[in-house]
C-alpha cells in the first residue's frame, strides 16, 4: 500500500495532471527504487527518515546519471564508479546496504539515451516528488510498533547481571537454576540474529562502536555469572564486596543506558574492590601471588575477578554509548581506542578494514558494479530497446553465490515469459486505450507490490514485467511487441548477471568464510604463544591492545564476522530456500551449515579479551614450576588452533580432523603447582575456555577433558561466552 500509492500518486499527478511525463516517469521509478527495491530496515518512521536524508544523494544521482549519459563510454564509466561506490557503502550497517539497490536504480534510469539536460528540472522535480510522497506514506499508512531499542535491550540484561551478582554475594552463595537460565537467556536476547536488523549497532561512528562494545561485555558479564561454580567454603569479605559493587555497577550501567547519569561512582567503587582483592594497591596489578589459600579459593578469586572485569568493561562502554567522546568514566585508551578518533577516521578504518578481496562485502561491490557496467556497456552498443530493463534484471537477479544465481534466473525467466504472454494479449486486446491502462495500473501496483516479495522472484518478475508494460503504454503508443522487448532484456540481463556470478567468487561467503576462520584461528594461535611467553616470562615483551598481534586478530575477526553475516544470508545453508524447497548445492551448503562457525568467532574474542586482561598491566612473570606448567598448556592450545584451523581450511595433505583430546591435557588442565598465584590460575581458566570452544569448532560437545577442572565439577566461571 505504501509503495503502491505513493508511486500511483506521483505518476499521476505528473502524467494528467500536469502533463509532465518526464517527470511523472522519475517520480513513479524513485519512489518503486526506495521502496520496492530496496530493504530499508526499521519501522516506517525510521525508514522515512533514511528516505528524506539520502534525497539529497538521489539528486546528485540523477544528475551525474543525465550528464554521463552523453556518451556510451561516459556512462559506463559512471556506472562502474557510482556502481562499486554505492554497493562497498554496506561497510556502514544495514541502513546503507539495504537502501544501495534503490540508489543504484536512481543512477541507471537516466544515464540512458536520451541525452536531454534540458529535462534535468523534471527528472529531480519528479525524484523529489515521488521520494516525498513515499516517505509521508512510511511515516502515517499502517503505523508500526517500535521494536526494544538495543541500549534497552542491553540495559534490561545489566539489570539481570545485577540480580544475579547480589544472589552470588549472599548465602548460599550460588544462583538458583531459574536465575541461571535467566542469565543466559537475557545473553542469548543480545545475539545479532535475535535483534532486528535496524537496531543492530553496527554502524563505524563512536557512538555504534560503544554500544557494539556493551553488548558483547554485558554478554560476557552474564555468561560468567551463570557459570560461577559454588565456593568452596565462604567466600572472604573481599569477594563478596566485589560482587556486590559488580552488582552496583550493573545497576548503573542500566541506568546509564537509559539516559541516566554516569556509573562514575559505582565503577570508582568496584575499582576498588577490585584492587583489594587482588591485595593491590589501587592501579596495581589484576593478579598476584597469595601464600596461604588453597587452589580452589585461588579458582575462586579469579573467577570472581574475572566477573569484575567484565563489569568495568560494561560500565565504560555504556557511558561511551550515551555520552559519545564526552565519557566520565576514564579507562585504558587502548581498549576503547575509538573514543578519541574523528568520525573521517572511523570510517577510514572500517573502509580500509574491507578494502580487499578477502571481504565478502568489497567481493560483493566488485560482482555487481562489473555485472551493471557490462550490461550498460551491452545495452549501449547494441542500443537494446529500453536497456534500463536489462540492467534492472542484473541489478534484481545476481546474486552472491552462482547456486543462487542460476537457480533465482531461472524462476526469473519462467516468470517473466508468463508476464509477457499476459503483456502481449493485454496490448494486443486493449490497443492504445489509455483510459484501461490508468485504471488498471494502481491496482495491479497493489497486487504485484503484495504478492511478489511473498511469492518470489518469479512472481515479482511476471508481475513486474505486467507492471512495466502498463507504466509505458500511457507514455507512448503501446504494440504487442514491448512484451517481446521486455523478454529479451530481461534475458540479456540475467546472462549478464550468470556470466559475473560464474566469474567473481561464485561460492559467495562459503569459501571465504572458511578461509576467514582459519586465519582467525592461525592469528589467535600467535596471541596465545606470545601472552603465554609473556606471563612465563620466556622474553616475549607484553602485549599492548594496540600491538601488531592485537590489531591482526582484530582485523582478522572484522573479515570472519562480516563472512559470516552474508553466509547466513545465503540460500540453502540450511539445506533449503526461505520458502523451504530444496535448490543447487543443498548437500554442499547443508554440509557447511553444521560447521559451528559462531564458535569460531567466540574464540577470537575470547582470545583477544582474555590477552588484554592478563597483560594489562605488564606482569612481572610465572615462576617455576607454575611457567612451566602453563607453558605446556600455552604449547597445547596453540598447536590445537593451528590444527582446527588446517581442518578449517584445508590443503592437499592437511589431516582431516584434529586429533582428540587425551589424558595428558586433563592432567595439565588439572595441575596445581606449589605457590602458583592468581595469575596461574587465572590464565588458566582463559586456556579452558579457548578449549572448549575449539572442541565445538571441531564439531564436538565439549567434556571434562575439554572443560578443566573447573567445569568437570559443575560449571567453570572464566569461559564464559563473549559472542
Amino acid at each position: 500500500m505504501r509503495v503502491a500509492s505513493a508511486a500511483a500518486a506521483g505518476f499521476y499527478l505528473f502524467r494528467y495532471g500536469l502533463d509532465r511525463p518526464v517527470a511523472a516517469t522519475y517520480a513513479l521509478f524513485a519512489a518503486v527504487a526506495l521502496g520496492g527495491l530496496s530493504r530499508v530496515p526499521g519501522t516506517g518512521r525510521e525508514r522515512a527518515g533514511i528516505v528524506l536524508r539520502v534525497l539529497p544523494v538521489c539528486w546528485v544521482l540523477v544528475v551525474v546519471g543525465t550528464c554521463l549519459s552523453v556518451r556510451t563510454w561516459s556512462a559506463v564509466a559512471g556506472m562502474l564508479v557510482v556502481g562499486f561506490a554505492l554497493a562497498f557503502a554496506a561497510v556502514g550497517g544495514p541502513r546503507p546496504a539495504g537502501v544501495a539497490p534503490g540508489l543504484q536504480l536512481l543512477y541507471i534510469l537516466p544515464s540512458f539515451p536520451p541525452y536531454d539536460p534540458g529535462s534535468l528540472d523534471d527528472r529531480l522535480i519528479g525524484t523529489t516528488t515521488g521520494l516525498v510522497l513515499l516517505a509521508a506514506a512510511e511515516a502515517l499508512l499502517f503505523p508500526e510498533p517500535s521494536p526494544v531499542p538495543y541500549r534497552e535491550r542491553a540495559a534490561r540484561a545489566a539489570l539481570t547481571a545485577g540480580r544475579c551478582a547480589r544472589l552470588l554475594a549472599e548465602a548460599p552463595y550460588v544462583l538458583p537454576d531459574a536465575d541461571r537460565r535467566g542469565a543466559l537467556e537475557a545473553s542469548s536476547a543480545l545475539r545479532a540474529l535475535k535483534v532486528p536488523e535496524a537496531e543492530r549497532p553496527a554502524g563505524p561512528g563512536v557512538h555504534h562502536r560503544a554500544l557494539a562494545d556493551t553488548g558483547l561485555a554485558t554478554r560476557t558479564l552474564l555468561n560468567r555469572l551463570a557459570r560461577l561454580p559454588a565456593p568452596p567454603r565462604a567466600p572472604e569479605r573481599e569477594v563478596t564486596a566485589v560482587l556486590g559493587a559488580v552488582a552496583e555497577l550493573a545497576g548503573a550501567s542500566a541506568d546509564c543506558l537509559r539516559a541516566g547519569p554516569s556509573p562514575t561512582a559505582a565503577y570508582e567503587t568496584l575499582t576498588v574492590a577490585h584492587d583489594r582483592l587482588s591485595d593491590l594497591s589501587a592501579g596495581g596489578a589484576a593478579f598476584v601471588a597469595a601464600p596461604g589459600f588453597p587452589p580452589a579459593v585461588l579458582r575462586e578469586h579469579a573467577a570472581v575477578l574475572e566477573i569484575a572485569d567484565a563489569a568495568l568493561a560494561l560500565g565504560a562502554a555504556a557511558d561511551r554509548a550515551v555520552r559519545g567522546r564526552h565519557t566520565a568514566v576514564e579507562v585504558s585508551a587502548e581498549r576503547f581506542w575509538y573514543t578519541s578518533v574523528r568520525a573521517p577516521v572511523l570510517w577510514w578504518h572500517r573502509v580500509r578494514g574491507h578494502a580487499g578481496s578477502r571481504s565478502v562485502l568489497f567481493q560483493n561491490a566488485v560482482r555487481i558494479a562489473l555485472a551493471l557496467t557490462a550490461a550498460r556497456l551491452v545495452a549501449g552498443v547494441d542500443t537494446l530497446p529500453h536497456g534500463f530493463w536489462a540492467m534492472l534484471a542484473t541489478l534484481t537477479l545476481t546474486r552472491t553465490t552462482l547456486d543462487a544465481t542460476w537457480h533465482t534466473i531461472r524462476l526469473a525467466l519462467a516468470g517473466t515469459l508468463a508476464g509477457a504472454l499476459l503483456t502481449a494479449v493485454t496490448l494486443t486486446l486493449v490497443g492504445t486505450d489509455t483510459s484501461f491502462y490508468a485504471v488498471a495500473l494502481p491496482l495491479w501496483m497493489l497486487f504485484a507490490f503484495t504478492v511478489g516479495p511473498v511469492r518470489g522472484v518469479g512472481w515479482a518478475q511476471g508481475l513486474f514485467t505486467v507492471l512495466v508494460s502498463l507504466v509505458f503504454a500511457q507514455l507512448a503508443p503501446p504494440t504487442w511487441e514491448l512484451a517481446e522487448v521486455r523478454m529479451l532484456d530481461v534475458l540479456v540481463g540475467s546472462a549478464i548477471g550468470a556470466v559475473f556470478g560464474v566469474l567473481a567468487w561464485p561460492r559467495g561467503a562459503h569459501d571465504e568464510l572458511r578461509h576467514a576462520g582459519a586465519e582467525l584461528l592461525r592469528r589467535a594461535a600467535e596471541v596465545v604463544v606470545a601472552t603465554g611467553a609473556s606471563l612465563t616470562g620466556g622474553g616475549a615483551v607484553a602485549l599492548p591492545s594496540g600491538a601488531p598481534g592485537h590489531r591482526s586478530l582484530h582485523r582478522a575477526l572484522i573479515l570472519a564476522e562480516s563472512a559470516y553475516a552474508q553466509f547466513q544470508t545465503e540460500p540453502n545453508h540450511f539445506g533449503g530456500t526461505a520458502h523451504g524447497t530444496a535448490s543447487p548445492g543443498t548437500g554442499r551448503r547443508a554440509a557447511a551449515a553444521r560447521q559451528d562457525w559462531q564458535a569460531t568467532l567466540i574464540a577470537g574474542h575470547h582470545t583477544l579479551w582474555g590477552s588484554e586482561r592478563l597483560l594489562e598491566p605488564p606482569p612481572a612473570g610465572l615462576s617455576h614450576p607454575a611457567a612451566d606448567s602453563l607453558s605446556r598448556l600455552v604449547d597445547r592450545v596453540a598447536a590445537r588452533m593451528l590444527l582446527v584451523s588446517a581442518a578449517l581450511d584445508p590443503g592437499a595433505d592437511t589431516p582431516t580432523a584434529p586429533p582428540p583430546r587425551t589424558a595428558a591435557d586433563r592432567t595439565e588442565f588439572l595441575a596445581e603447582p606449589p605457590g602458583a598465584p592468581r595469575l596461574y590460575f587465572a590464565a588458566v581458566a582463559w586456556l579452558e575456555s579457548l578449549a572448549a570452544d575449539l572442541t565445538r569448532i571441531a564439531g564436538g560437545e565439549p567434556g571434562p577433558a575439554d572443560e578443566g577442572p573447573a567445569r568437570a565439577a559443575g560449571r567453570s566461571s572464566a569461559s564464559g561466552r563473549t559472542r
